[in-house]
């Protein structure tokens, strides 16, 4: 018997008209005081009319621009030292001004749309019979192919259809909030898993507590900078330090934004050049208290650091790094709930397989069990998870991912025992999901990929990236799929 699969007619496609106005400054120090000196240069006539087309061209395109212009114009600060030399306070509007000049806007979708999350929402009010409102997670890609987290929100109707509200008119990014505690003893082991262990870090962390802040670390650093010698090798320690200080943050997004207008755009320099492929899962505690958590790889374009978001209303969010000696790799994903009064994930610490980890904090995992190798034809190159697992009565559905001739990514399943989920119970011989005519063209050909389902009206309703490039939905009668899995 061959599985049902109806893809659903709701597709989402890259568009080049959502943008976000970020901090620009691709020239050299020297240069941006020159640009700043002829500004200033400027009499207020000639300053207002200028800035009064600025905000006529931009202004509708972004919530609040001249705010933007301002955040543009204090990050100059550290350059601008004594251009302003008769002291004269600048007015506001040659503030905002400079501002615009070292502003600019980034398509945060021109590329690519891709690879989704999907979760039930928080709010499940308001809603009629056999219905469930849904958020839904993309890794959207613009210029450079920098990726970032945006969403959009919907509906599943009784009969499984999807209904998705527009797209809001404008895009924002949130307020960085920088308040993280780190503690000396969980940094000292992360930097010992990344395999930093010189003098230097000891003379830097000798001088802060059990608990410090991120300007603690930062003072630290600059009393060891003036304290000892500084080679090459030592100060990549340094920059290190601080690479791993500034992978924890916190973000809020304004209370008048709807979801669709929110992008997690990257923050920390570990994830410069992408937030990639975050696997979005609602999870409940023993306590019966609902987080939202997020795994996903952040790249600095040389290399990853798997990270963990959290929040509880898509509006605040937080992120640090996971910690292990085991979560090195790309493609972890969280169980939706406690196992035996352990935090389980699935991970491939090697690249190749399928593992499992348990833990009793969820921000460390120290131990891993292989619970499935390459096997069909479809999956000899490698093997993967496609979002976190689904509960069931007949035990865990996993969906996975295979790579196989010519690098041809496809979808599979394993059902893994309720109480043991290292008991891998099912697994299917043939592919769940393959790219068609229609989906294997895109950034990279050939590949069906997920990073989340759910499971609605006896329904499996996959989430799917195609060929790096657009998005798309798949359902699967979640009857057909447990007797393929169980007879193998």
């Amino acid at each position: 018997m061959t599985i049902t699969v109806k893809r659903k007619k709701t597709r989402f496609y890259p568009n080049p008209k959502r943008v976000i106005a970020k901090f620009y400054m691709p020239i050299k120090e020297d240069r941006a005081k020159i640009i700043v000196i002829n500004i200033l240069r400027l009499s207020e006539e000639e300053v207002s009319r200028m800035l009064d087309r600025v905000l006529g061209d931009f202004s509708k395109r972004h919530r609040n621009i001249s705010k933007i212009f301002e955040n543009s114009f204090n990050s100059l600060k550290n350059i601008l030292g004594n251009i302003n030399n008769n002291k004269k306070p600048l007015s506001l509007k040659k503030k905002l001004l400079i501002g615009s000049y070292f502003t600019t806007e980034y398509s945060i979708e021109s590329t690519a749309f891709f690879n989704p999350s999907i979760v039930e929402a928080p709010d499940q009010s308001n809603l009629e019979e056999g219905q469930k409102r849904i958020i839904v997670s993309f890794r959207a890609t613009g210029e450079k192919h920098i990726s970032s987290i945006v969403f959009r929100q919907g509906i599943i109707d009784k009969d499984n259809s999807l209904k998705f509200q527009p797209e809001g008119r404008l895009v924002d990014v949130p307020e960085i909030i920088k308040r993280h505690v780190y503690k000396k003893k969980n940094f000292l082991k992360k930097l010992s898993e990344m395999h930093i262990q010189k003098d230097v870090v000891n003379i830097v962390m000798d001088k802060l507590g059990k608990t410090f802040l991120y300007g603690e670390l930062k003072r630290s650093i600059e009393e060891t900078l003036e304290q000892v010698k500084v080679t090459p090798s030592k100060m990549k320690v340094i920059e290190s330090l601080m690479w791993l200080a500034r992978s924890h943050y916190e973000v809020k997004f304004s209370l008048d934004t709807a979801i669709s207008e929110r992008v997690l755009f990257p923050v920390s320099y570990a994830e410069v050049n992408g937030i990639e492929d975050a696997r979005f899962v609602k999870f409940t505690d023993d306590n019966g208290k609902v987080t939202y958590y997020a795994t996903y790889t952040a790249y600095d374009g040389f290399t990853i650091l798997p990270k963990l978001m959290k929040t509880s209303d898509f509006y605040h969010f937080k992120v640090m790094p996971i910690h292990g000696e085991y979560a090195q790799n790309k493609g972890m994903s969280l169980f939706p709930r406690k196992i035996n009064g352990k935090y389980a994930m699935i991970a491939r610490s090697d690249g190749i397989n399928n593992y499992i980890m348990f833990s009793d904090n969820i921000n460390f995992w120290g131990s891993i069990e292989k619970i499935q190798e390459p096997l069909q034809s479809w999956e000899l190159i490698k093997i993967g998870n496609s979002g976190s697992p689904l509960e069931t009565e007949k035990g865990w559905l996993l969906i996975t991912h295979g790579v196989g001739p010519m690098r041809s990514y496809s979808l599979g399943a394993l059902l893994l025992d309720k109480n043991d989920p290292t008991n891998v119970i099912g697994r299917l011989a043939e592919p769940l999901l393959i790219p068609n005519e229609e989906e294997r063209e895109g950034y990279v050909p050939n590949v069906v990929y997920s990073c989340g389902s759910i499971i609605h009206n006896n329904e499996l309703i996959i989430a799917y990236g195609m060929s790096d490039y657009a998005s798309g939905f798949a359902g699967i009668p979640l009857d057909e799929l447990f007797e393929k899995l169980t007879n193998h």
